[in-house]
């Protein structure tokens, strides 16, 4: 059985599959939010124990001693739920790929997805119990490539996937490798910027200060390096008339805007304006609150919306490196024929 015939096969399960994988990734980026307000407010030890709650099980812990207490409890709690949410779901992803699954790589990637997720508890746990910042940045690293990976499974699974498979060669867009290159550069710098912006996030009081502005000053350089490749991207996919993949590769320059702006109000809100701003009125008085409601809500935002740039850049990668292997299977039977 070929690939294209593998992929076009949509029974129920493969359709539970897909659906399952669709739930982990709006289960995963509100996780995401969450964990970013457990930072932000500074609530990784308002539980101080872990794998329960103050001595309850996770799962009895009193409703209204955590929905009505205070809110670094109610985060950080509501993190850990989430999170188990997340990771029953992710046995529900490995047991749909094995029922009928026919692609073995998909299945190892249900598993990976699995895998993954208990690793990101363990370190959440972990870091509870040993109050390590050092666990808790990589805790944060770690969150976006759960995202990616669930991402990915979704890709996989969909119905575009599959169809791309039946479509002729003189069909499907024209991509050539350095496209492709770009969007797989596009991919690694979106997760370095995360892994930058969590050693910001994470600092440490020993940390030197000119270790402080070089991490600043890389981060942001990267950032409009990154929004010019999301431009060229988008350029080379309208050229290539794919009017499918257009959509993510505009809602990538956008997001990277976003995103940029975003970087600037969460500069703004920990360290006040910079100083060839604060000639603007206001500028001058601003007063930074802290843990204020507007003000954590941009810092989230500003982490959470770079785990959206990363998922939307492996959902381009992945459907560009099937259309140009679509191509190549195509072209080779037709010269074997």
């Amino acid at each position: 059985m070929s690939e294209s015939q593998i992929g076009t096969e949509v029974g129920p399960p493969a359709k539970t599959l897909h659906r399952l994988a669709v739930l982990a990734v709006c289960l995963v980026w509100p996780l995401i939010w969450v964990g970013g307000l457990v930072t932000t407010y500074d609530a990784g030890m308002a539980v101080p124990d872990w794998p329960g709650t103050y001595g309850y099980n996770l799962f009895l812990y009193p409703l209204t001693t955590w929905v009505y207490g205070p809110f670094d409890l109610l985060i950080e709690h509501g993190h850990r739920l989430l999170g188990a949410v997340v990771g029953l779901v992710a046995i529900g992803i490995v047991v749909a790929a094995k029922v009928r699954e026919p692609r073995r790589w998909v299945l190892w990637l249900a598993v990976g997805i699995l895998a993954a997720v208990i690793s990101q508890g363990l370190l959440g746990g972990m870091r509870v119990l040993l109050s390590d910042r050092t666990l808790a940045m990589i805790h944060g690293c770690f969150g976006p490539a759960v995202f990616s990976l669930c991402v990915a499974c979704a890709v996989v699974t969909s119905s575009i996937w599959s169809r791309a498979g039946s479509v002729p060669a003189e069909s499907l867009p024209k991509f050539n490798r350095r496209w492709l290159v770009c969007s797989g550069a596009i991919l690694a710098i979106s997760y370095l910027q995360l892994v930058l912006g969590a050693q910001l996030r994470h600092v440490q009081p020993t940390t030197p200060p000119g270790y402080f502005t070089l991490i600043v000053a890389i981060h942001v350089m990267t950032a409009f390096a990154l929004w010019i490749l999301t431009g060229l991207l988008y350029a080379g996919i309208r050229r290539c008339g794919d009017l499918t993949l257009s959509r993510p590769g505009g809602a990538l320059i956008g997001l990277v805007g976003v995103q940029i702006a975003l970087g600037t109000g969460t500069w703004v809100v920990n360290y006040g304006w910079p100083v060839f701003l604060r000639s603007l009125p206001g500028a001058s008085g601003f007063l930074i609150q802290a843990k204020g409601f507007t003000e954590s809500i941009i810092v989230t935002a500003h982490v959470a919306t770079g785990s959206l740039i990363l998922a939307v850049a492996t959902l381009t990668l992945l459907r560009m490196a099937r259309i140009r292997r679509c191509q190549s299977q195509t072209t080779l039977s037709a010269n074997l024929g």
